[in-house]
């Protein structure tokens, strides 16, 4: 029997120095052994690094920056797929997420494009700024953190938690302070990239310790992969890593699952002490840029995501191989200076 043939959307083309998960996901789609791919690319700049990669990506369209609102991606998405007659889409930024979830229902009625994402409940629930009644609210241990929208309100909340703790944007970015100045200078940093409130979070002592996983909206683990950072990189993130054997992670990952009834892909970022105590301190609502350590190890997410939309038979993984290791890492590629003038001025390659 053939296999179907799918079109998939993706984004999160920027593979630089801290990488979106755009190519480890298209990585994963053309390793699927259920279906075959054409592989269409979403940028928002000209420089990112996926746009070029073409034994990955079959073409390539610059969409509009999440700012710009649900009507203009949604234009935008009716001229691509008038061309494209797109399958599936995986949005893979967190800033995007709000409107692609939004828009989803419409995306499916009257575009024919599948995404399997959180719920907006969902979504807005595991906030980092609402993750500490998140916790609270699922039985799962979580560090204190406080919502701050003035500077001025530190040396309070440190002199209740203590230093060092962490400063967090509320998309991405977070960094450690050990003193009043540092935390203040990390404040003014983040709010002036990511914009206001900034968390103010607990520092707990432990290895860090990651999940990538996915759920089928009905309490189901369909996959979960456990991994230990081996090398992080000045910005936090992890450019080395290993599958680790840990069962106490995988069920408090199947605990928070059935709990929540999470719909679609997951990363969950904790932190285990030396007591064997696990602290989550974030849940991303989407594939992390490891997520290809999970196709290395035995569990194709990616793929079972897809068939999930589709309406194809998903059975839950079971088992993974530990001890597998993924190292990034960085290559020059030669390009045309005609193509990026191309995905510049056109906005499609």
């Amino acid at each position: 029997m053939s296999k179907p043939k799918y079109t998939i959307a993706v984004t999160g083309l920027n593979a630089v120095d801290s990488p979106g998960p755009g190519i480890s996901v298209i990585r994963a789609l053309r390793d699927a052994k259920s279906f075959d791919v054409r592989i269409i690319g979403l940028s928002y700049e000209s420089l990112e690094p996926g746009i070029y990669m073409h034994d990955l990506v079959d073409k390539t369209y610059q969409v509009p920056y999440p700012a710009a609102g649900q009507s203009i991606l949604f234009e935008r998405f009716e001229y691509i797929n008038s061309i494209e007659n797109i399958d599936f889409l995986f949005p893979n930024f967190d800033a995007e997420l709000f409107n692609f979830i939004a828009i989803q229902e419409q995306f499916e009625k009257e575009l024919g494009i599948t995404m399997v994402l959180p719920t907006q409940e969902q979504f807005e629930a595991r906030h980092k700024v609402n993750l500490f009644e998140y916790g609270e609210k699922h039985g799962i241990k979580v560090p204190f953190a406080k919502m701050v929208y003035n500077m001025s309100e530190i040396p309070a909340i440190a002199n209740d938690i203590g230093y060092p703790l962490v400063v967090k944007g509320k998309f991405y970015d977070a960094k450690i302070a050990y003193t009043t100045d540092q935390a203040m200078q990390h404040f003014n940093k983040i709010s002036t990239q990511w914009g206001l409130p900034v968390l103010i979070q607990e520092f707990v002592h432990g290895s860090e310790v990651n999940v990538c996983g996915i759920g089928n909206g009905e309490g189901v683990t369909l996959g979960a992969v456990p991994m230990r950072k081996l090398y992080i990189t000045d910005k936090g993130k992890a450019w080395a890593g290993v599958t680790l054997d840990d069962d106490n992670l995988i069920n408090v990952t199947h605990k928070l699952v059935k709990a929540t009834k999470w719909r679609g892909p997951f990363e969950l970022e904790f932190i285990k002490t030396s007591d064997d105590e696990y602290f989550l301190i974030e849940i991303n609502p989407r594939f992390p840029a490891w997520c290809y350590l999970t196709a290395g190890s035995g569990q194709n997410q990616i793929e079972a995501l897809v068939n999930l939309g589709k309406g194809n038979k998903v059975v839950p993984f079971e088992t993974y191989d530990v001890g597998k290791m993924f190292i990034r890492y960085s290559y020059d590629m030669i390009v045309n200076l005609s193509e990026f003038e191309q995905i510049s001025t056109i906005g499609e390659i």
